[in-house]
């Protein structure tokens, strides 16, 4: 399987590709208020972009746990302002990080390829049909309830399982819809609704995905999970515990992995495409 987008390829299987983090939001978890404005931006896409990353991710809305919704305006104001500037310089691929269709509309129409929603079509069921009429893939991601309540909403029978058949419900929408199966990206959501232990089981057992034959992206990046293992409070000093989630989730089938520090993952998904997929 393959997905032609712009000028670059993913050939899945072949190795892992890299999206990197492009937070234009005053409270994001561990770079808020870094890059909220059309200039840092652009700099900060630059950067991505010459650390080797294949996709920038940019959202407008934080997710971190206990985060509020932002009203649509706002939403609006902060992504296509700062989208329709970097795709002035760059022809790389970049998705938006949304849960509204309106906000997805806007970022396809000023340049952006595509939808990444946390909350998998469900808060929004319309956006599946704007990535259907603008034929842009979508990412589907697991979670329950909203960034301000998921976290108490992490009670399971079994967290692996739970995951699969909310993905699979998810996908059959959105090929009714009129999606192209192959158009179709999923994610566990690491963090979203999951608890400590949760975390590291979906990493165990990320390998059962695969039967929803879609690519799979895993988001670990400087999460409160690897804090706890290594006693990091500080999300900036996660960089070698997110290296290692990064390099668990290749082995155990990961075909994207979305990051803050691009440059340093790219070095790990080198050796680790080496080792696991050649």
């Amino acid at each position: 399987m393959s997905l032609h987008i712009r000028n670059s390829t993913f050939d899945w299987g072949a190795k892992t590709y890299i999206m990197g983090v492009l937070n234009i939001t005053p409270d994001s978890f561990s770079d808020g208020g870094q890059f909220n404005n059309v200039d840092t931006a652009v700099d900060r896409a630059k950067a991505l972009v010459t650390a080797g990353a294949d996709i920038i991710d940019i959202g407008g809305q934080s997710t971190r746990p206990g985060a509020e919704q932002i009203s649509l305006d706002e939403e609006l104001n902060r992504v296509i302002p700062v989208l329709t500037a970097i795709r002035k310089v760059t022809d790389l691929v970049i998705s938006v990080d949304t849960t509204r269709s309106e906000v997805a509309k806007a970022a396809i129409d000023a340049g952006g390829d595509i939808i990444n929603d946390i909350s998998g079509g469900t808060y929004d069921p319309e956006i599946f049909k704007v990535a259907s009429e603008a034929q842009a893939p979508i990412i589907l991601m697991h979670i329950r309830g909203t960034p301000a309540t998921m976290q108490q909403l992490t009670d399971y029978d079994d967290v692996v399982a739970e995951i699969i058949s909310f993905l699979n419900q998810q996908i059959e929408i959105a090929v009714n819809t009129g999606i192209n199966r192959n158009q179709i990206i999923i994610d566990p959501g690491i963090g979203f609704a999951k608890n400590y232990e949760q975390n590291l089981e979906i990493f165990r057992r990320l390998k059962q995905l695969r039967q929803l034959n879609c690519p799979i992206l895993i988001g670990p990046s400087r999460k409160s999970f690897i804090g706890r293992i290594l006693n990091q409070p500080d999300p900036k000093g996660r960089l070698m515990g997110t290296a290692a989630a990064c390099s668990a989730a290749i082995f155990q089938g990961a075909d994207i992995v979305r990051v803050h520090d691009v440059k340093e993952i790219r070095d790990v998904c080198l050796v680790t495409d080496a080792i696991v997929r050649s």
